[in-house]
């Protein structure tokens, strides 16, 4: 009787820890965008909170970078991408909870700057990368003002441009590092300390193609509506084609695609990236769209 009661013990343990390991939620990493912070309860924390809703028991880690609220508003700003994205690598690999893997979601800046997590830091493994209106192909617009719009607008562009490429910005602002002028392709490419890396525009890193395309799933949210992000197009990878600022290309249509520098064109043909569109201004989404559009992809 003895031995029957141990193997079915035995038989429970078994079982229970079977049951334990299929039943494990993936954690998810939040990165916040410029002007924002990790734990504001009306944007990231409530965030947090909707993810911890819809999956009990998911960890939710709100990325901080700094030592407190008001330095991780600071460095938004102030910190360049480099540095603040070797930093978040340095706090995803010490985190005992995400080593076997995460989704991640980045809104506006913190869209692309995850997407170099994904490519200089394999480890932890990074599963589904979810951009919402990240500048994946840099910005040429003043926030809130789009170039075209008005003069005022464009005369303020061409301010920002004239310092964006010089030393002393590139490295004490972060938004000059993903700064891309159209009307000087060379330029940009040269002084680009942040974004021209990242899209292989300058010496080509074979890692940095290997390791995104390790990425189960790449969502693209891009905004209808947004004022903040010129051209918008840039959150789906387009851009204006060179010499100009009217015209934009797809992503299909670019470089970046049709050699393959990052090996979005073979994530493409296999399914893996996904375009999605929020009908509304930057970041603006509603609990339906959450819901539907995204929560598939964290589950």
């Amino acid at each position: 009787m003895a031995k029957v009661f141990g193997v079915l013990c035995f038989f429970h343990l078994v079982v229970g820890t079977l049951s334990l390991a299929t039943n494990v939620t993936v954690p998810v990493v939040i990165w916040h965008g410029m002007g924002d912070s990790c734990c504001n309860p009306l944007s990231m924390g409530n965030i947090k909170k909707m993810v911890e809703k819809k999956i009990p028991g998911v960890y939710v880690r709100s990325l901080m970078i700094g030592n407190s609220v008001v330095e991780d508003t600071e460095n938004g700003f102030l910190m360049g991408g480099d540095e603040q994205v070797q930093q978040v690598c340095d706090k995803l690999a010490s985190d005992e909870k995400l080593k076997n893997g995460y989704h991640a979601m980045g809104f506006s800046q913190g869209g692309q700057f995850l997407r170099a997590v994904a490519q200089r830091c394999p480890n932890p493994p990074m599963k589904n990368l979810i951009s919402f209106g990240g500048q994946h192909q840099g910005v040429y617009g003043f926030p809130r003002c789009p170039g075209e719009a008005s003069i005022l607008c464009d005369y303020m562009r061409k301010l920002l441009n004239l310092g964006a490429y010089t030393s002393y910005v590139q490295k004490h602002l972060v938004q000059a590092q993903y700064w891309h002028d159209p009307l000087n392709e060379a330029e940009y490419r040269n002084v680009s300390l942040f974004l021209a890396d990242v899209n292989q525009e300058k010496k080509v890193n074979p890692d940095y193609k290997t390791n995104l395309m390790k990425l189960q799933n790449f969502v693209m949210v891009k905004f209808s509506k947004d004022t903040m992000v010129d051209p918008r197009d840039s959150e789906w990878f387009g851009f204006y084609k060179p010499g100009q600022a009217k015209e934009v290309y797809k992503l299909q249509e670019s470089p970046l695609y049709t050699e393959d520098r990052l090996g979005l064109k073979e994530m493409d043909a296999a399914g893996k990236l996904h375009f999605l569109t929020a009908e509304g201004n930057h970041l603006q989404f509603s609990q339906d769209f959450f819901n539907e559009q995204i929560m598939p992809f964290l589950n």
